[in-house]
């Protein structure tokens, strides 16, 4: 782990002190993204994990697509908080909020406000895989909310979620995992990371998802397939990132993005399809991999839920559903569970 200290200047000019713990530093990450593109590129289907989309190129281009205009999962979660936070507040007086997979922090700004109304001391804990995009965020919150104080954290909630910052005091704790992040993970997946999850609350803490609704693929698919091509470009992303990463020689004019609406499971699934016969080179990793014109590498799946299914999800990890918060049209909903 690497602690960094960093500081902004208000108006004043008064320091407000951050502070951003990096969990894995250097060999340890490379050696991640080393395994998994090893391992995703020989399996068949060949697979890669979205969590390498965000770089900070991919952080950028993700926080473009909240803003396009298929893109209606972030404008839907964010009236939702914006409606409940001040209730929710008042009600659960939490004075920590631990953020997974925060991003740029934007929608978060409404559960802080909230929280800090009455001048009580909050901790925000924004955990990205992405240092740059944490500190960015620190930065423009620390001078938003000059009594609030933030400890971000770099890592992988695959491996990262029991190095978070402990509990200060005896206030209640809120973990949000917002923008339908969920549903990134495979079925099988959910259940030991809302377990891991689970370790963090204590009774009386609760954690808050946000969760697209299934529904109509003519609503669904468009958010995946924008006509400006952003998320094109947030999909070959992962390929600059190989390619820097492990020395790679991908060519991303080879591949082309491709995401449909899979009703089954149901989900979206995002591809990179190759467009020739190619063989890529890692030499990182001493690793060539042939594709076949037509061949399909999954990048990504995005899961749809309804009540039921997000009430079984927390039972399977030994939660509860507490509250359920859908937008006015039905297509998307926050939801708070709490230990069972």
């Amino acid at each position: 782990m690497i602690a960094r200290d960093a500081s902004v200047v208000s108006a004043a000019t008064r320091p407000r002190p951050y502070r951003l713990d990096v969990h894995p530093a250097g060999r340890s990450a490379a050696a991640g993204l080393a395994r998994d593109a090893r391992r995703g590129l020989l399996a068949t289907p060949k697979e890669l994990s979205p969590k390498y989309f965000y770089d900070e190129r991919g952080s950028e281009l993700f926080e473009e697509i909240t803003r396009l205009p298929e893109y209606y999962q972030t404008r839907a979660e964010l009236r939702i908080l914006r409606r409940i936070a001040p209730a929710l507040a008042e009600r659960h007086r939490a004075a920590e909020l631990i953020e997974l997979g925060s991003g740029a922090s934007r929608k978060t700004e409404a559960l802080l406000r909230a929280m800090l109304r009455d001048g009580a001391p909050v901790r925000y804990v924004p955990f990205d895989v992405c240092p740059e995009i944490i500190l960015q965020a620190a930065a423009r919150l620390a001078e938003a909310f000059p009594s609030l104080r933030v400890h971000g954290v770099a890592g992988d909630f695959d491996h990262h979620l029991d190095d978070l910052p402990p509990r200060e005091g005896a206030g209640t704790r809120l973990v949000a995992f917002l923008g339908g992040t969920i549903g990134n993970l495979m079925p099988a997946a959910r259940r030991p990371f809302l377990r891991g999850v689970r370790r963090l609350l204590a009774p009386g803490d609760l954690l808050m998802v946000g969760t697209d609704l299934a529904g109509d693929p003519a609503r669904i698919e468009p958010a995946y397939n924008d006509s400006a091509g952003v998320t094109a470009a947030f999909n070959l992303n992962v390929l600059r990132v190989l390619n820097r990463g492990l020395d790679g020689d991908f060519d991303l004019e080879a591949f082309e993005h491709e995401a449909r609406y899979d009703p089954g499971p149901p989900w979206i699934e995002m591809v990179l399809r190759s467009r020739v016969d190619q063989r890529v080179t890692l030499r990182a990793i001493d690793l060539e991999v042939d594709f076949a014109a037509g061949e399909e590498m999954r990048t990504e799946i995005s899961c749809k839920f309804t009540r039921d299914s997000v009430e079984g999800m927390y039972a399977d990890a030994g939660l509860e559903l507490a509250e359920w918060h859908p937008d006015e049209r039905g297509w998307f909903a926050v939801s708070l569970a709490r230990r069972a």
